[in-house]
């Protein structure tokens, strides 16, 4: 089967789905949306996929009328392709202009915010999330939480919706390879060292964090952060920290590759994220396996994952207090209690994040629209 899998930019997420793609028997086409220049991914995509080359994919295109400018060239794409089906997402840029074409059949698959946070934006967002979902074969989604508020948007037939977490790989997010030796070359050796591995952006609280981390700092001086990431607030972060003077205190190491990643997880005591949104987050996926204490913001999508004084803290969105509050408390907890957090989240990992298991349901779903049989154009 033909697939064209069409994704808003190029990230470690989209490099997980085409290296689970490629091992299937499909031919795969990958349609790039958007270059922002954030650079989510730095390796290469997988040999055997095929990269379309058009009009788009090579600047930002981040406003629907940049997407409707781009309407001839993807009509191009598919009448020289000639996919089998078309696998796009997110639900108002990929999905929307797939919707457009009037190909079938479409699978639409949410990347949480899509869904929790951009359907609801305007009249206008709302009607083409609306108007993908109508005209979409199938629908995917990581969590509960974005398949009930799909169903709250249109009427969605349970049997058309493809549930299961992104996941992550085992073999690499995993306790039992050497330790990172971050924590002795930045002479932490006995600090508490919080890591944050989320975008510096709005959506993600790093304000809220920032002042978190600064009450917490002021009642516990050993508290340690490592600030992975970068982003649209670098200059606010970069001025909190030499404001509130936390330059000792804070290491910010900029994009990290995936490579590298499972090391900060290893150099760290507990993971925090203030997320105001989120489907299934990947980061938290990650801390869960590398067995970490977890602070996150308390959503649904994160509920589903976390107990509150079990394996984590849940905390008001936006509250800085209340995240201080759990960083201080999480600090000082004993070595059991610390044991036990860590056997939960390994067990959670392996019944539940285990991307080799999960992936297995994209590949039915194409099974699916193949079997049905619904027309192209």
């Amino acid at each position: 089967m033909r697939v064209l899998f069409f994704s808003r930019d190029y990230t470690t997420h989209d490099r997980r789905f085409l290296l689970k793609l490629e091992q299937s028997t499909h031919e795969i086409y990958f349609l790039r949306l958007e270059d922002d220049g954030m650079r989510y991914e730095s390796r290469p995509l997988p040999p055997s996929i095929h990269v379309v080359e058009w009009a788009g994919g090579k600047h930002r295109a981040s406003t629907p009328e940049s997407w409707l400018k781009l309407m001839p060239s993807f009509e191009e794409v598919l009448d020289a392709i000639r996919p089998d089906v078309v696998h796009a997402g997110p639900v108002q840029s990929c999905g929307f202009m797939a919707a457009l074409t009037g190909f079938r059949p479409i699978i639409v698959m949410s990347w949480g915010s899509d869904i929790l946070v951009d359907a609801d934006r305007d009249e206008f967002w709302r009607w083409m999330t609306r108007y993908t979902l109508a005209r979409s074969d199938l629908f995917i989604c990581d969590n509960q939480v974005v398949r009930l508020k799909t169903q709250q948007i249109i009427d969605y037939p349970d049997e058309r919706i493809v549930q299961f977490p992104w996941g992550i790989d085992l073999k690499v997010f995993c306790v039992e390879k050497t330790n990172s030796p971050l924590r002795q070359q930045l002479g932490w050796q006995d600090n508490c060292v919080v890591l944050s591995t989320r975008a510096w952006q709005q959506i993600y609280g790093i304000e809220v964090l920032l002042e978190a981390f600064r009450q917490a700092h002021r009642e516990i001086p050993q508290l340690r952060l490592m600030l992975l990431g970068n982003g649209p607030l670098a200059p606010y972060v970069q001025q909190f920290i030499e404001t509130c003077q936390l330059q000792n205190a804070v290491y910010c190491p900029g994009l990290v590759s995936h490579e590298q990643l499972p090391d900060y997880f290893r150099a760290a005591d507990l993971y925090i994220t203030c997320a105001y949104s989120d489907g299934t987050s990947i980061s938290l996926l990650e801390a869960i396996a590398m067995h970490l204490p977890l602070i996150v913001t308390d959503t649904p999508s994160n509920r589903e994952w976390v107990t509150q004084g079990m394996n984590g803290w849940l905390n008001p969105a936006g509250d800085s207090a209340s995240f201080a509050r759990a960083l201080i408390e999480v600090a000082s907890l004993d070595q059991d209690t610390r044991q036990s957090i860590a056997h939960q989240n390994q067990q959670i990992a392996q019944q539940r994040a285990n991307w080799d298991l999960n992936s297995q349901r994209l590949l039915d779903a194409y099974e699916y629209v193949r079997l049905k049989g619904i027309g192209t154009r």
